[in-house]
Order: structure tokens, then C-alpha cells, then sequence
């Protein structure tokens, strides 16, 4: 059971993935993967919220919704490749700022997950 639930939550995560990285890419005139950048924040806030509400989560819920939704949704293996992209064209300072931007990020979107449930259960 637990693997279909990971796959029906990756076969959400992903297309998700796709639109809303295509969708603000497309606003912006920059080379800095902004649509990466973006799923890899939320989906961090959103497992980081899971994280902390797994004491009150059943392991159903946290295949289905943390590993299959939020590992679908976020990317490392793009952030990776765009990171080099970056690097290869010479864009060596958005190559860095994608880097050390992401990490900080990701961490700070998933502690402020992490708090966020925390405060609301108390």
C-alpha cells in the first residue's frame, strides 16, 4: 500500500513541479532558475510543516503527502544541473548566488515549517 501512496503523491508532485517551474521561469528574463529555485522553497516549507506534524501524522499521510508529493515536487538533481549550466556559461556569480540562495533557503523555509506547526499546536 505505502508505495502506491508515494506513487500517487509523485504523480501529483511532479506535473506540479513542471507548471510552476515553467510558469515563473517564463516571467523572468534571467538565466538564474527562478521556477527551480521556487518548487525547491515550497516544497521544503511544506516537508518541513510534514516533519513536524509527524507526531500527530499517520505513516500513510507521510508517504502519500512527504515522500511522494514533496520528493516529486522538489528538485536536486535539476538544481544540480542548472548549477552547472550556470558554471559552464560563464555565470559563474549566479552559478554561486543559486547555490549558497537555495541552501539558505531551503533550510530557512523548512524551519519556518517546522515552526509554523509548532505555534499552531503549542
Amino acid at each position: 500500500m505505502t508505495p502506491l501512496l508515494v506513487a500517487l503523491g509523485a504523480a501529483v508532485g511532479a506535473p506540479l513541479r513542471y507548471l510552476v517551474d515553467r510558469a515563473i521561469q517564463g516571467r523572468h528574463d534571467s538565466l538564474f532558475p527562478w521556477g527551480t529555485f521556487a518548487v525547491n522553497v515550497v516544497g521544503s516549507f511544506l516537508l518541513g510543516l510534514l516533519a513536524a506534524a509527524a507526531l500527530h501524522t499517520s505513516a500513510p499521510i507521510m508517504a502519500l503527502l512527504g515522500t511522494g508529493l514533496c520528493g516529486a515536487l522538489t528538485t536536486y538533481s535539476t538544481f544540480g544541473y542548472e548549477t552547472v549550466r550556470l558554471l559552464r556559461g560563464r555565470a559563474r556569480l549566479l552559478a554561486v548566488l543559486n547555490v549558497v540562495a537555495s541552501i539558505v533557503a531551503g533550510l530557512g523555509a523548512a524551519a519556518a515549517g517546522v515552526a509554523l506547526v509548532r505555534l499552531l499546536t503549542g
